[in-house]
């Protein structure tokens, strides 16, 4: 992080001063501590970026005892959004502003299981579950809630995105044990994925463009698409709203 920000203020014209703020997904104590820092130092929030995240990872479990991916990618990311929401409010109350929270989700909601979401397999390690489809259903839930969110505050514009096949190390850990999703895997990042900077172009144009629509799904980059049945589940999404 310390790496970043001196990187960022080299390649600026004017001076800005950039904070780093600790926080670990996989803990919801960790995160109650970021946000109430957050809120101590600063009294706006223009835009929230919900990005962080892990795939496919060996079976595991957070803090609070949800399922490792689970927790990670989307009841951190909830939780946050939750402590944050009256800043962002606050915001966008203000003249002037376009306050945004783009959730990053992911094609690979369409390899969540029969179901949408197993809501018994959220508070344990869902072993009987395989790493992908554990994945796709983080994913599934980021979308689901990211639409949510937009439905509950329509004060917020709260696009959600898939930032494409990314060149990063966020797939170390897939296939562990499967030689062959391995392989598969680098020859589609070899074939079809782009280098990080080409990755956050997504993010950015939903951070940023005028025209954005809240609730929507979109591709790289600025281009909607239509999700599975289960992330068009208007019910499901209710529920897992609920849920969390």
């Amino acid at each position: 992080a310390a790496a970043a920000v001196t990187s960022i203020k080299c390649d600026l014209v004017e001076p800005v001063d950039i904070k780093i703020l600790d926080m670990d997904l996989t803990s919801l104590d960790s995160v109650k501590r970021a946000a109430e820092r957050f809120r101590s130092e600063s009294s706006r929030l223009d835009i929230l970026l919900l990005n962080a995240g892990i795939m496919s990872v060996p079976p595991g479990l957070t803090n609070e005892g949800y399922e490792i991916q689970f927790g990670t990618n989307h009841m951190g990311h909830a939780l946050l959004a939750k402590l944050l929401v009256p800043v962002l409010l606050k915001t966008a109350r203000l003249p002037g502003t376009d306050v945004r929270v783009v959730v990053l989700t992911s094609h690979a909601h369409n390899y969540a299981p029969e179901s949408g979401i197993q809501f018994d397999t959220l508070k344990n390690r869902a072993d009987g579950m395989n790493t992908v489809a554990r994945y796709g259903q983080s994913k599934l839930a980021n979308l689901l809630w990211g639409r949510e969110m937009a439905r509950h505050y329509p004060q917020l514009t709260g696009p959600l995105v898939h930032p494409g096949l990314v060149r990063t190390n966020l797939a170390t850990t897939m296939g562990q044990g499967s030689l062959i999703m391995r392989i598969l895997w680098w020859i589609a990042s070899l074939v079809t994925g782009v280098d990080v900077e080409t990755g956050t172009l997504n993010q950015l144009w939903a951070a940023t463009y005028p025209r954005v629509e809240s609730g929507q799904y979109y591709v790289p980059v600025g281009k909607t698409k239509n999700e599975s049945k289960y992330a068009q589940d208007l019910g499901l999404g209710k529920k897992l709203w609920e849920w969390t």
